[in-house]
């Protein structure tokens, strides 16, 4: 009875908060906002900026206080700079992956070059947010020291979908376009009922669990928390929604060197910056696969690939990436 109490507190009780970490507003363009997270200290000259997807909102990089992303990296003594992405409205449903990269990614690298004062800039893409900082970095005029990309989907012909549900929806089984004319913007049900179809379809088990350990308050607040940030999904843009289906998914053109941003070929071989990437051996949403070609696709001289044992959250949630940014972004940052 005490276990069923709290598993009910626990559900209906109120949230705790997020983004625990100090920051402050220095940019902000439509429904996007560029964060400042100032270091008490500042240890390095060259500022950390982090890309987040577009599927969620990023309060899993700042989780909880002892295992965040962002009070990591301000504890070692980084300014670092977060392009949140902000709730897309219906008016936003013709904004597409170009005009990220272009308009948004690069004007606001700028702006933190600007307010750093820095000379150049250390970029961290986190899953589509990976996706987007490789592009960036390969049309970029912005001076890049480091490229980091973790949990990173590069090649979409590796597919985590079953063969003939890879095989109807890449075959004209599925049609974006015919999706985007009703909604303009996807709704945030029909954008989580996709992650649940790859990873869990059925979602009794975090309930499950919830009850069997209902009576650990440390558990209970990490559960808390991770719920809300699961359930958290935000609109996706028509019109990007049309790129990641017809260009990335379905003709892998990244890969294939023929993704444009405003006509300009996204060619990863013109990267030369430091290059971290980052897989989860137990990643059931992008596996090694989707990440691992990019390896061999940018030019930079200085390049190095991590496998570690956690899954496609786990690695930011657990502090896991923490320990992986003191020690390879210390060495790249001096």
């Amino acid at each position: 009875m005490e276990r069923w109490t709290e598993f009910t507190n626990a559900i209906k009780g109120p949230e705790l908060g997020s983004n625990n970490t100090p920051r402050k507003l220095v940019w902000k363009k439509n429904k996007a906002t560029l964060w400042h997270y100032a270091p008490e200290e500042k240890k390095y000259d060259i500022p950390v900026f982090i890309i987040y997807s577009l599927f969620n909102t990023p309060s899993i990089l700042d989780f909880a206080p002892g295992s965040s992303v962002m009070e990591g990296l301000v504890n070692n003594g980084y300014d670092v700079y977060l392009l949140d992405w902000g709730i897309a409205g219906y008016e936003d449903k013709e904004l597409n992956i170009e005009n990220y990269i272009a308009d948004y990614i690069s004007k606001a690298v700028k702006r933190a070059l600007r307010h750093s004062r820095a000379e150049e800039v250390s970029v961290i893409g986190y899953c589509l947010g990976g996706t987007f900082a490789a592009m960036y970095a390969a049309i970029a005029e912005e001076p890049i020291r480091n490229l980091i990309v973790a949990t990173v989907p590069i090649d979409f012909s590796v597919s985590v979908l079953p063969d003939k549900w890879e095989e109807e929806l890449k075959n004209n089984g599925f049609n974006a376009d015919r999706l985007i004319e009703v909604y303009g913007v996807i709704p945030p049900a029909y954008v989580e009922a996709m992650f649940r179809s790859v990873t869990a379809p059925i979602y009794n088990s975090p309930y499950v669990n919830l009850l069997a350990r209902a009576n650990d308050k440390v558990f209970v607040e990490k559960w808390k928390r991770m719920n809300k940030w699961n359930s958290g999904h935000v609109p996706l843009t028509g019109g990007a929604f049309r790129q990641l289906t017809n260009d990335l998914f379905k003709e892998n053109k990244l890969v294939k060197g023929e993704f444009t941003i405003h006509g300009q070929k996204v060619d990863l071989g013109k990267i030369t910056a430091n290059m971290l990437v980052v897989s989860s051996k137990n990643d059931t949403l992008i596996p090694a696969g989707q990440s691992l070609p990019i390896m061999d696709l940018v030019s930079s001289k200085d390049k190095t690939y991590l496998s570690v044992e956690a899954g496609h959250v786990s690695l930011a949630m657990t502090g896991k990436l923490n320990g992986i940014l003191e020690d390879w972004l210390g060495e790249h940052s001096q």
